[in-house]
């Protein structure tokens, strides 16, 4: 949070805010997306969404182990975070079980109820496409492309063994998730040494990418997607370490690298419009976009309201080093890097992904925002 933060201010606003009960959206009205009946739910993307594709490929991966997942399951799941993600909030929300990750083979797929395609540290651009920029993908092959291969190998083994029109039918009625991703392009881009002018470069492309995946979920069926932009990247722990300045004037009233958001900023502008242009191509289909900027912006700027450690609203609960209990050499997993006492007090989990209760509070952010846009009561549904 902002240096200049006023905690005094703090503790008066929110005794001010359980006065007058303005509370924050309860995940317990999120049980609106019942409404919609979706029968399934399936997902495409990275770590933001992953709930066990990437332990699966890579079983050494620090995700495999704890502290990943201590709070909820005690396990880790494959899932980067202490517990849940915002999928999870959606699916339960949905009334629909917690999807089961593609690649876990003692999966039944929740029954038909959907299934999770994302692998953490995927990309939307393939890894020879960004081999050509002389950008490494070092964590996983399985970008946007591969995800998709995987949704149509699925589609292809299960409809058949279902009688005639039953897929068709079933995919009108279920929740197709595109992203976030894209954010690990960019990512590995700009800690490989590419300016930000060279990244912002990259954008069209990623897009592109994003875009053309969204075309074919639509084309199999898909009359519901929500396709996600990307966070503020220059208020997580990851970045005020790696781009750590002593320029005052590079950080907003947040404590958040301004030129990083910018960037952010830009590659959501783009991305909502190529969702206006499929929009205009698919005018029975409701096309939503994921705001996941604002919803952690608003998460951020209330923080104190929503009882975080609004000390340290900006630094890793399970990480060590620096300012913003962060490194990239010793990073959440590792020997002897430390958990913070009460993680539902803190924002960032590891420096690069949300603490359970931060997606929990983006989840029904988002849920409140997309509600109406999904048209669930519409006559073509």
């Amino acid at each position: 949070m902002a240096k200049n933060f006023n905690f005094e201010a703090c503790s008066l606003l929110l005794a001010l805010f359980s006065l007058f009960l303005l509370a924050p959206p309860s995940p317990c009205h999120a049980h609106i997306l019942k409404f919609c009946k979706f029968n399934a739910i399936y997902q495409l993307g990275d770590s933001i969404s992953d709930t066990g594709n990437l332990i699966r490929e890579s079983p050494q991966s620090p995700f495999a182990r704890l502290p990943y997942g201590e709070t909820i399951f005690n396990k880790a799941t494959g899932r980067c975070s202490n517990g849940l993600l915002m999928i999870d909030y959606i699916a339960l929300s949905a009334g629909v079980p917690l999807l089961d990750a593609y690649l876990n083979l003692n999966a039944t797929h929740s029954h038909g109820h959907g299934v999770n395609f994302a692998v953490a540290g995927s990309t939307a651009l393939p890894v020879n496409v960004l081999l050509e920029k002389r950008i490494l993908a070092p964590v996983t092959n399985s970008s946007l492309s591969t995800q998709l291969d995987w949704m149509s190998t699925y589609f292809n083994e299960t409809c058949p063994k279902l009688y005639k029109g039953y897929c068709h039918e079933k995919l009108k009625r279920s929740l197709f998730m595109v992203g976030e991703i894209g954010g690990n392009d960019y990512n590995y881009a700009l800690f490989q040494g590419k300016t930000l002018e060279e990244v912002k470069a990259m954008v069209p492309d990623v897009v592109q990418a994003i875009k053309d995946a969204a075309t074919i979920v639509i084309e199999n069926g898909a009359r519901r997607v929500i396709i996600s932009g990307n966070f503020p990247i220059g208020c997580f722990p990851i970045y005020l370490t790696g781009f750590q300045t002593n320029d005052s004037t590079a950080y907003d009233e947040l404590h958040c690298l301004k030129g990083l958001n910018i960037f952010s900023m830009y590659h959501n502008e783009r991305l909502q419009q190529a969702i206006q242009e499929l929009k205009l191509q698919y005018p029975n289909v409701a096309i939503v976009y994921g705001d996941y900027y604002n919803a952690f912006l608003w998460l951020l700027r209330h923080a104190c309201l929503l009882r975080f450690d609004v000390k340290s609203a900006q630094k890793a609960c399970c990480g060590v080093g620096g300012e913003y209990d962060f490194s990239l050499t010793r990073m959440c997993g590792a020997p002897n890097v430390p958990v913070c006492e009460n993680p539902h007090e803190r924002i960032s989990w590891d420096g690069v992904h949300l603490t359970q209760k931060a997606y929990k509070i983006m989840a029904s952010w988002l849920i409140r925002h997309i509600f109406t846009k999904l048209q669930c009561f519409h006559h073509w549904f």
